[in-house]
């Protein structure tokens, strides 16, 4: 069961890896953001099944859990920001 666990792990990082060039070379700053959040995500259910794996689920979870909500805050607050203060539609909308 372990190497399931370490297997799907081992997927999800490889999905990250992707998310993580978009999150890099995004032309715009929503591909930017998707992709943060995308990767956000992607670490809470890392987080459970490293949980799994090190049979300690009930603390991962925990850890999973304020990581998703930091994630979404962070990204809600990043979204905000540009939306007023740098233009957000006018970047899209100008290339």
């Amino acid at each position: 069961m372990d190497s399931f666990f370490l297997f799907s792990a081992l997927c999800l990082v490889a999905v990250m890896i992707i998310t993580l060039y978009r999150t890099v070379v995004g032309p715009t700053v929503l591909d930017r953001l998707l992709g943060v959040n995308a990767i956000g995500s992607k670490t809470v259910v890392l987080l459970v099944l490293l949980g799994f794996s090190f049979q300690r689920v009930d603390m991962f979870v925990d850890i999973a859990l304020a990581y998703g909500m930091l994630n979404f805050i962070a990204v809600i607050a990043a979204s905000r920001y540009f939306q007023k203060r740098k233009g957000l539609h006018d970047e899209s909308q100008g290339s």
